[in-house]
């Protein structure tokens, strides 16, 4: 059997891929089974994948844009028409049993050619707000399974919800680890701060500004971004009181084993909205404040956020509102009434749909086996 996998190739496309494949391969252990991709060209993306043995073709893609921009002429003119014309050729090369899509610009071309060439297509909606290419690929998927409850655009009674699939090595972390990898004291409450690979750097900004008065009552844990780390970190030394080092621990990328750890330590999370950093946060159980990205396309990120809080699982603070002294005050009367935090947990997990990437797997499984 063979199943390609589509997407944009960022993080939040490629993570839940990888813990389908993770999930297909536990319960189905013949040797007959072939896992490929296809999408655009994302370092990042297709490092993960080849991490998990996936087979790996790019493409050319073009982007369907909500707005006016003069790249969209030569998008549609060269771009979208050249990788329709690639993934069309890998199509037909590959032959594969059944195109899973997890959205993005790099997914439209092949799940069009899949439609032409009759391979079957299943896809996934992370966020609330669908971009373009899972609403137009819906029309033909075979099944569309969906992420939130009141996800936008499609007719509920003709999806599935699983929630978003996560790797379930994440919620495989321990505190012991953290204390060393990290050089925690656990002398405070820790807070993990993690901008997302696109919006870290309004974030950093402001936890700099407010950076002693953060540390006088918790230890951070500072997941800066790659590119971000030594410009921050040179930053947080300048401002730092010196009594105060010991609890600030910036590092600039988590992989997945520094991850669980670190989720496991934290017992706060201050987080972007993306769709994969909420449903970990949920299936940890862990109280949060989400920062939605302002840049996020159809403003997914803040309708993700509002659907997650819906039950009081979490805060939402917009990046325009984030101030100092608003957010000290905040955070402060969090911690001071525990019975907040403890129904916040309650929130998040209740939200929680841990076996997500399971459901789809088996869902996909029975397709392939009965057809």
């Amino acid at each position: 059997m063979k199943i390609l996998f589509t997407g944009g190739g960022t993080g939040g496309h490629v993570f839940p891929i990888v813990a389908i494949v993770r999930e297909i391969r536990r319960i189905y252990t013949k040797k007959d089974l072939e896992f490929y991709y296809i999408g655009p060209k994302d370092e990042f993306g297709l490092i993960l994948l080849q991490q998990e043995d996936l087979k790996i073709k790019t493409i050319i893609s073009g982007k369907l844009r909500r707005y006016f921009s003069w790249q969209n002429f030569i998008d549609i003119i060269f771009k979208i028409p050249f990788g329709t014309l690639q993934s069309f050729y890998l199509l037909l090369k590959i032959s594969p049993d059944l195109v899973f899509s997890k959205g993005g610009s790099g997914s439209i071309a092949v799940t069009y050619c899949a439609r032409f060439l009759k391979i079957p297509v299943f896809l996934h909606e992370s966020d609330v707000a669908p971009g373009l290419s899972n609403q137009k690929t819906s029309k033909w998927a075979k099944k569309v399974f969906v992420s939130f409850p009141k996800t936008e655009y499609f007719d509920p009674e003709e999806v599935t919800l699983v929630g978003n699939p996560i790797r379930k090595e994440l919620l495989e972390g321990s505190k012991e680890t953290a204390k060393e990898l990290f050089d925690l004291t656990f002398e405070k409450p820790i807070i993990m701060i993690w901008g997302g690979s696109q919006g870290a750097e309004a974030i950093n900004d402001f936890v700099l500004r407010i950076l002693n008065n953060l540390l006088k009552d918790f230890e951070i844990i500072h997941v800066t971004g790659r590119e971000n780390f030594k410009g921050t970190e040179a930053e947080s030394e300048v401002v730092i009181d010196e009594n105060l080092e010991k609890y600030y621990h910036p590092i600039g990328f988590l992989d997945e084993e520094k991850m669980k750890h670190a989720y496991k330590a934290a017992d706060f999370i201050i987080s972007r909205s993306g769709s994969s950093a909420i449903f970990e946060i949920a299936a940890l159980g862990k109280p949060s404040i989400l920062v939605p990205l302002p840049s996020a396309a159809a403003n997914h990120q803040a309708k993700n956020a509002y659907a997650y809080v819906e039950n009081g699982a979490a805060l939402v603070i917009e990046q325009d509102n984030l101030t100092p002294n608003f957010f000290l005050e905040k955070i402060q009367l969090l911690f001071l009434h525990k019975e907040t935090l403890e129904k916040m947990k309650e929130g998040a997990l209740k939200f929680s749909k841990p076996l997500a990437a399971k459901a789809v797997a088996r869902e996909i499984l029975e397709f392939l086996t009965l057809n």
